[in-house]
C-alpha cells in the first residue's frame, strides 16, 4: 500500500472548514485512547482496540528501496518482553483539519503546522529497531524492574524490526529507519481522523495580542528548546532542515504537536529526545496549564547544538536576541544530549541572567556510579537554579525476559552496557543511560527525588 497524502481539492477544502480555527492561531488536539492492539483483517479502531494489517503495513515500510526486510512486532505493557536496540520512537497522529501533514518536510504537502486539528492515538508507539545503526541505541523492558525506567513500557507497542539492505552506509541507514518510523506512523494515525476522540484540548498562541490588558501583570516567560545537531548521527530536523544549518529561531509551541520536530538521533538513550519527546514536551504542556494564570507563554525558540566554539558563541547571542524581542523576564532552557552541549547551556544561561532574564535549566548527571563526580562538563555561577532528571551512571541488575525483540548481543556494545553484560543467564548488568527515556532532560521520565 502506498501512503496517500490528501489531494489539494480535499487540502483546500478543509481549509475552509477549518476558517476559524486558522483565524485565532489554534491547536485542537483529540486523543483516542488506545487500551489493547493486536493484528487484524484490516487497520482500524474498535472501541479502545487498534487491530493492525500486518501485510499492509509491511508494504508501507518496504516501498523504501533501502529496506530489505521489515518484521513487525507487538509489545504490550507487563509483558516478559525486552525491546532492544531502539533507534527512535513515535507517537501516531493525523492532521484532521489545517494545513499540511504530521512530520512535514518528511510526508505529504510541504506546509507549516501546528494549527486546525490533530488526532493522536494515546497510548499507541511506533518503536524502530533491527540491526544497530550505532552504539547509541537503547533498550526497553515491557515489564521488570527495567519498566520503572521508561515511559513506554507504559504504551502499547508497534516494533518494527527492520533489516536494511546489504552494504548501506551508517547515514543512509540512520534515514532509511527514521523514515520508516515516520511512515509507520502516519499510516497508523489515519485510522484516527474519523474516530471519537476521548479527550480534546485546544492550544492558543498568540505572543502579542492586541489587547494585552489582563495579563499585562503576568510574567512573560519562553521556552529554550535545545536540539542536537553535532552530525555523526546526532542530528535533529526541523520541518525537514538538518538543526545544524540553521540559526535560532522562533517556533510556536503548537507546531512542536504536529511533529515540525522530528529526530534524528544516535544518542545516548537515557537523555535523547525522541520524536515522541517532540511531540509530547512536558516543559511545553505545562506552560499552557499555566498560560494567562500566574505566567505568559510567549512561546518557545529553537537552539542548534554546535561543536566549535564560535558557533557557540553565535548561537547563544543570537538566542538571547531572540527572548529580548520576545520581551520575556524569564527562560526555561532544556539541554539535549550531554557533554559537549552543556557549553551552550551554560552559554545561554549566563548571557540571559547578565541581561536581567531570570533562568531555570534542565538536564540530567553523569556524576559516576555512587553519584560523586562531577555531574556536568561545564558550569557557570549564574546556574542556580537547575534541574537534574537523573544520573546516567546509575547501575541496575535486568532479569531475563522470555521473549527479546531486536538482537540482545547489541547491549555489549550500546551505551550503559559493556563487554560482560549480558550474564549466562539472559539477565543485563548495565547503566541506565542505556534505557530509552531513562533520564529524559524534557522531565518526560519516570525518576523523582525523595526526602529520606
Amino acid at each position: 500500500m502506498t501512503i496517500k497524502t490528501k489531494s489539494k481539492k480535499i487540502w483546500d477544502t478543509e481549509q475552509k472548514t477549518a476558517m476559524n480555527k486558522e483565524n485565532k492561531t489554534i491547536l485542537e488536539v483529540g486523543e483516542i485512547r488506545i487500551n489493547n492492539i493486536d493484528f487484524g483483517k484490516i487497520t482500524e479502531i474498535r472501541d479502545d482496540l487498534l487491530l493492525i494489517n500486518y501485510e499492509e503495513l509491511r508494504n508501507v515500510i518496504l516501498e523504501d528501496k533501502n529496506i530489505k526486510d521489515v518484521d513487525i512486532k507487538i509489545a504490550r505493557p507487563g509483558e516478559s518482553k525486552r525491546i532492544i536496540p531502539i533507534k527512535d520512537v513515535i507517537e501516531p497522529r493525523a492532521k484532521v483539519l489545517g494545513k499540511g501533514n504530521i512530520f512535514p518536510g518528511f510526508i505529504g504537502i510541504s506546509e507549516t503546522v501546528g494549527r486546525g486539528t490533530t488526532h493522536v492515538l494515546d497510548g499507541v508507539a511506533v518503536i524502530t529497531s533491527g540491526r544497530i545503526v550505532n552504539f547509541q541505541e537503547g533498550l526497553i523492558d515491557m515489564s521488570g524492574p527495567g519498566a520503572q525506567y521508561t515511559p513506554w513500557s507504559k504504551t502499547y507497542n508497534v516494533v518494527l524490526v527492520c533489516t536494511p539492505v546489504d552494504g548501506l552506509g551508517k547515514h543512509e541507514h540512520e534515514k532509511a529507519i527514521r523514515l520508516a518510523g515516520l511512515r509507520a506512523s502516519y499510516y497508523l494515525g489515519q485510522v484516527g481522523r474519523k474516530a471519537n476522540p476521548t479527550k480534546k484540548e485546544s492550544y492558543e498562541y498568540n505572543p502579542f495580542p492586541a489587547n494585552n490588558k489582563p495579563y499585562l501583570n503576568l510574567p512573560r516567560v519562553a521556552f529554550v528548546h535545545m536540539l542536537l545537531s553535532q552530525g555523526l548521527l546526532h542530528d535533529t530536523y526541523v520541518y525537514g532542515v538538518d538543526a545544524k544549518r540553521m540559526l535560532p529561531t522562533i517556533i510556536s509551541p503548537t507546531e512542536l504537536m504536529d511533529g515540525a520536530i522530528v529526530s534524528g538521533n544516535c544518542a545516548a538513550p537515557c537523555h535523547k529526545h525522541t520524536t515522541y519527546h517532540q511531540l509530547n514536551n512536558p516543559i511545553v504542556e505545562e506552560l499552557y496549564k499555566r498560560h494567562k494564570k500566574d505566567l505568559y507563554f510567549v512561546g518557545v525558540v529553537l537552539v542548534n547544538e554546535s561543536t566549535s566554539l564560535s558557533s557557540v558563541e553565535l548561537a547563544s547571542s543570537y538566542a538571547l536576541n531572540l527572548v529580548k524581542l520576545m520581551n520575556v523576564r524569564g527562560v526555561i532552557i532544556s539541554e539535549d544530549g550531554g557533554g559537549n552541549p552543556e557549553t551552550i547551556l551554560m552559554m545561554i544561561c549566563k548571557k540571559c541572567e547578565e541581561s536581567g532574564i531570570k533562568t531555570v535549566l534542565v538536564t540530567d548527571e553523569y556524576a559516576g556510579r555512587d553519584g560523586s563526580s562531577q555531574g556536568l562538563a561545564d558550569v557557570t555561577p549564574e546556574a542556580d537554579a537547575v534541574i537534574t532528571n537523573g544520573n546516567g551512571n546509575q547501575l541496575v541488575i535486568l532479569p531475563p525476559m522470555d521473549e527479546v525483540i531486536g538482537d540482545i548481543k547489541t547491549i555489549e556494545i550500546i551505551t550503559g552496557g559493556h563487554d560482560g553484560s549480558l550474564k549466562p543467564d539472559g539477565s543485563i548488568e548495565m547503566e541506565i543511560a542505556g534505557i530509552m527515556g531513562s533520564t529524559c532532560e524534557l522531565g518526560y521520565s519516570n525518576l523523582t527525588t525523595r526526602l529520606r
